[in-house]
């Protein structure tokens, strides 16, 4: 079986993290990810995590949380994380052109020298718009790779396919920088709604049972992390996708 993790962004709406960390531990989940609104008391998280028998590899950190390197090696020392991600940039940290990806190429290549030189692995997890080519034909996916060849990329395969690309000829270009990846799936049109259209994993329209031998096989991936933007039910979702993840090699 691969091993599936769990984004707990995907819980951040509930209510005791502490019982839901239980419900992981006993659905037979090793293994978490972690996002910046959690480590506001690392030893503690840690703590609650490894009495539910969770690990922590992974974990998100923001840009301005990046930047703040003596902060974030403590964080990651205390949870026993590998790998730092960097998840997200918001709108005014993009452009049209290539200006506003290139300055982000150029702190995530900065920030993953910093990183790595502390024995830390150091990547960028990508949304939907990295893949709108800019004004010069070249997608922000393109230039975040070249520009920062060292870093990894966590790949969010659903979200390559909301960005109308095709994952696959992702996986064969720059499968040997894909080192982790978003397990999400998509609803059928007009559904889940209130979901923002995603669904549990093995629930949507993505062909998880095919997509996840495709990524074994043609990227280096160590990490398989379930997400869903918003789940109407955390533990539901929780249950149905790694009800999914048992069936997989």
């Amino acid at each position: 079986m691969t091993t599936l993790s769990f984004q707990l962004y995907s819980a951040r709406n509930y209510p005791n993290q502490e019982e839901f960390l239980a419900k992981l531990g006993a659905l037979g989940y090793t293994q978490v990810e972690g996002y910046g609104g959690l480590y506001g008391d690392p030893a503690a998280l840690a703590a609650t995590l490894k009495k539910n028998g969770l690990a922590m590899p992974t974990g998100h950190f923001g840009p301005a949380q990046v930047a703040d390197v003596s902060t974030t090696l403590k964080t990651a020392e205390a949870l026993g994380i590998k790998k730092i991600i960097v998840p997200h940039i918001g709108p005014e940290g993009r452009s049209t052109d290539e200006s506003k990806w290139l300055e982000l190429a150029e702190m995530l290549a900065k920030h993953g020298e910093t990183y790595a030189k502390e024995g830390y692995a150091f990547g960028w997890h990508n949304h939907d718009f990295e893949f709108v080519p800019t004004s010069s034909g070249r997608t922000p996916m393109e230039i975040i790779l070249e520009t920062a060849p060292a870093i990894e990329w966590e790949c969010d395969v659903a979200w390559v396919v909301r960005g109308k690309a095709d994952p696959i000829a992702w996986f064969d270009r720059y499968g040997s920088r894909i080192t982790a990846v978003h397990v999400k799936d998509i609803a059928p049109a007009g559904q889940n709604a209130d979901e923002d259209g995603w669904a549990d994993v093995g629930h949507g329209v993505l062909d998880w049972d095919n997509l996840i031998g495709k990524v074994q096989a043609k990227t280096k991936a160590e990490y398989f992390v379930a997400e869903h933007d918003k789940p109407s039910d955390e533990v539901r979702f929780a249950t149905r996708s790694i009800a999914t993840a048992t069936k997989w090699k």
